[in-house]
């Protein structure tokens, strides 16, 4: 089983000695808003020092709650001036993601990308490959990886209280009935449309880390809202190569919503409903470095154990910002990356038998994970 990291922030008296990493934020609709922004700024050792925006209002938002950095108005303009920063992040339209890191990378620069990585396996391998060439730093902002819930079931496998574990159940749904007027909700998926694009990444990406590589796939996937032109509802059956089977939902248009997670081994078993509150609290505009940050109120934690037995089971405290504490130490301290890329490339050849799955309506193999150079 992949660790999950729990980075925490330095202690004040290390980070005011620290020299400050200068960020580069390419796009700043709600992902570079909202989850990036904010974990920057609140990060030690880390200055939101740009952003690339070509829309006045979003402009206008930079310069109120980030004074310090200077607005681009294309990602051209910040190349040319490069050596002003450190490191870039890639928060922009999916199609964008490949052409802009490997323009990042040319410029020297270290790089974050949002999920996903690529909209193709091939081109992602090419730009791990680039970047191990140039060794400059690449990684992937997963940031699932520190929800509350997660945390806590990646400590209850670890530990061994489920027993051996045979199946795994996990879902990101929501109640969309109308598609919005936007690339992710309405377009398609070969531009990185659709939910499976969007919330596919995290749900294979977090079962890939509890219970390693995936052997084969079967999907269903379906357009259900007028309107849309790639899926709104996906369902992905994995068979990891230990034997363990993950059941995976992400849907727009689920009325009622299943548990986040119903986790099933031979000693015991493991129930979560809701989200974490980290999206909402970032949404809400919350800095995530207050005191209670992640902490979940008892009414919310999950519960262990078998019928009749049951008992609440606090949760691990959520924590976003230690990707980005992650990423600082990779960067200045030559640590390991917050996200491996290469454990990612294996979230898309998973994606990629999906498709191929859910258009031939059987299951689909998926490459054994191989080392990338």
């Amino acid at each position: 089983m992949s660790a999950v990291s729990s980075v925490s922030a330095p202690s004040a008296a290390s980070a005011a000695h620290a020299a400050e990493l200068r960020v580069a934020l390419l796009g700043f609709g709600k992902g570079g808003s909202v989850f990036h922004a904010p974990l920057i700024d609140a990060t030690p050792g880390l200055r939101l020092s740009g952003v690339v925006t070509g829309d006045s209002a979003r402009a206008a938002a930079v310069g109120h709650r980030y004074p310090q950095a200077t607005v681009h108005p294309s990602a051209e303009h910040l190349w040319e001036r490069a050596t002003d920063y450190d490191i870039a992040v890639v928060t922009t339209p999916n199609d964008s993601h490949v052409p802009l890191a490997h323009a990042a990378l040319k410029s020297g620069l270290a790089v974050v990308v949002d999920k996903p990585l690529a909209l193709d396996v091939a081109e992602a391998r090419d730009l791990v490959a680039t970047a191990a060439q140039r060794e400059q730093v690449l990684t992937v902002y997963h940031n699932r990886r520190w929800d509350a819930d997660f945390q806590t079931l990646w400590h209850l496998v670890d530990s061994g209280e489920l027993g051996r574990v045979h199946r795994f159940e996990s879902r990101f749904e929501r109640w969309r009935p109308e598609a919005r007027d936007s690339w992710r909700d309405s377009g398609p998926a070969a531009a990185g449309g659709g939910i499976l694009w969007d919330l596919g990444p995290h749900l294979v990406d977090q079962a890939v880390n509890l219970f390693g590589p995936v052997a084969r796939v079967y999907a269903e996937l379906d357009a259900c809202r007028p309107g849309v032109s790639a899926e709104d509802d996906a369902f992905l059956a994995l068979t990891h190569r230990d034997g363990t089977r993950s059941h995976l939902w992400a849907s727009a248009v689920a009325a009622q919503r299943g548990p986040r997670f119903r986790v099933l081994g031979d000693r015991a078993a493991f129930t979560i409903h809701g989200m974490d509150s980290q999206e909402d609290r970032l949404n809400q505009g919350e800095r995530p470095d207050r005191p209670d940050w992640g902490e979940v109120l008892q009414q919310h934690w999950g519960e262990l154990g078998a019928d009749g037995t049951v008992r609440k089971v606090p949760s691990v405290r959520g924590n976003y910002p230690a990707f980005y504490a992650g990423l600082r130490d990779a960067v200045a301290e030559g640590e390991p990356v917050p996200v491996e890329p290469h454990e990612v490339v294996h979230g898309l050849d998973v994606i990629d038998a999906a498709r191929r799955s859910a258009a031939a309506g059987t299951a689909a193999a998926v490459p054994e994970p191989t080392p990338l150079h």
